[in-house]
């Protein structure tokens, strides 16, 4: 009994559609793809809300981070989607970078002038460039003093510290001075204390 209600209730919708979509001049088809493109548009909406509460919960998240988010709170949704809607909304994550300086250029020891500019390298160790870096770890960062050939671009010396001193630059330089037996050869840095 219930089924053949049912049945009558859709075919009662189905005569009413058709003709209000003949009293205004539309074909079904139209309707049917512009209540389609409605749902649609309501289910962008709901999700922008998710996109948004998230968001502002985590705003260094990106829409990779959202997107795996939103699918631990248990929603099925495509990462494009995510990142379609997050441009519209201009909700798209700038990240800052923690940025630490390394060159200290203020010292009074001396600065020597820079012989590399006009040196053509034809050959191994005529000239070695040394610099300091960082190293990002789970909860701090590591320095690393190095020494590269600038011919064959091989590390020739290397030391690691947990502080910016000079005396990693020395322990790179002996380093690179024991493994390699040369003559002459022109040392370049920047123009740190280190």
């Amino acid at each position: 009994m219930c089924g053949v209600i049912t049945a009558e209730l859709e075919a009662r919708a189905c005569l009413s559609l058709q003709a209000i979509c003949s009293a205004l001049d539309v074909a079904r088809a139209d309707y049917y793809r512009i209540q389609a493109r409605v749902e649609s548009l309501d289910a962008d909406l709901e999700l922008r809300h998710h996109i948004q509460k998230v968001a502002l919960e985590w705003p260094s998240y990106g829409y990779r981070r959202i997107t795996k988010e939103l699918r631990r709170q248990g929603r099925e949704v495509n990462h494009k989607r995510v990142l379609r809607l997050m441009r519209e909304d201009n909700l798209l994550c700038l990240r800052k970078r923690s940025f630490i300086r390394t060159t200290d250029s203020n010292h009074s020891s001396a600065i020597y002038p820079n012989l590399a500019r006009e040196m053509v390298v034809d050959g191994l160790d005529q000239l070695w460039v040394a610099d300091l870096t960082y190293i990002r770890l789970l909860r701090e960062f590591i320095y690393l003093a190095m020494i590269l050939d600038a011919y064959s671009r091989k590390c020739v010396g290397w030391a690691l510290g947990r502080s910016l001193e000079a005396e990693q630059a020395v322990e790179a330089l002996k380093m690179a001075l024991g493994h390699r037996k040369v003559e002459a050869t022109v040392h370049h840095s920047d123009r740190g204390v280190e």
